[in-house]
């Protein structure tokens, strides 16, 4: 496979905002410092945000591709996703990406098939293998709304 490349551009707009585009891409988003650290502003995208929206949305994107190869039924995905920031021997670094995905599968008896799907796209995604942060998948598998996984 030959690489490829994804363009992503930077303008500062004021204070301590920028607008990321890429012209890839229709839409234009707002990054700033988040509302943590000096001059922080609230309310607009981070860097941390991003990092951490990276992981979740590469995973999803794995596991729809896993869930199809593997003929997976389900109804809903949902993912929420906590991006933890720490200082590590004096520098701020992401530790943590807990992904807490949620799965609606339409057969009971696909529960654990789901489980190993959820644990192979995680372990298959391309952001999570390219950062050194520890990812963490917090499973919920539902079938008829009563859970039949919550790890």
């Amino acid at each position: 496979m030959e690489p490829h490349i994804f363009n992503v551009n930077l303008k500062w707009v004021a204070d301590r905002i920028g607008e990321v585009s890429s012209p890839e891409l229709l839409d234009a988003i707002d990054v700033a410092t988040p509302p943590q650290f000096p001059k922080g502003v609230d309310g607009v995208w981070s860097p941390e945000h991003f990092f951490t929206a990276a992981v979740n949305s590469c995973f999803m994107t794995t596991f729809l591709a896993v869930a199809e190869n593997s003929k997976l039924e389900f109804t809903t995905f949902s993912c929420e996703s906590e991006g933890i920031l720490d200082k590590v021997d004096g520098k701020y670094i992401m530790t943590e990406i807990i992904l807490k995905p949620h799965l609606k599968i339409i057969n009971e008896a696909d529960a654990e098939k789901a489980e190993r799907i959820l644990h192979k796209s995680e372990s298959a995604c391309l952001i999570s293998n390219s950062i050194k942060s520890q990812v963490t998948l917090q499973p919920t598998i539902t079938y008829a709304g009563k859970p039949v996984l919550v790890s």
